[in-house]
């Protein structure tokens, strides 16, 4: 399932390899090691949530839709009149960004080279 949102969210993960979801997955993990219990619980609820919500509006779970229709289903949860649902919406596509553009190779795709000089690097 987070395959799915990750690829949707960043179109290009898609081409990842098993090393690549690894990286990826080591990075999200990590940043939520340091996160509350009960935080990393509402986010794994939230994911079955996903999952099983498009059911009601394409008569599929999540994982079953095509891309489109993953892309405009996220896209209506960005703004849904409900915070709880936005929040984590919001929360799933950091980790999403976080584990993609996390990865040495992502960054460079993106041409981000951090300096530890800051913006006296430029």
């Amino acid at each position: 399932m987070f395959r799915a949102v990750v690829c949707t969210v960043v179109p290009e993960a898609a081409e990842l390899d098993d090393g690549g979801w690894s990286e990826l997955g080591a990075l999200v993990e990590e940043s939520l090691r340091r996160r509350p219990r009960a935080l990393r619980r509402q986010l794994r609820l939230f994911l079955r949530f996903l999952q099983w919500l498009p059911l009601f509006r394409y008569g599929r779970r999540f994982t079953s839709l095509d891309a489109a229709r993953r892309t405009r289903f996220l896209a209506h949860l960005q703004y849904h009149p409900a915070d709880r649902i936005r929040v984590g919406f919001w929360g799933l596509r950091t980790l999403s960004l976080l584990g993609y553009y996390g990865r040495d190779t992502g960054a460079a795709a993106i041409g981000y080279r951090p300096d530890p000089r800051g913006w006296e690097a430029v």
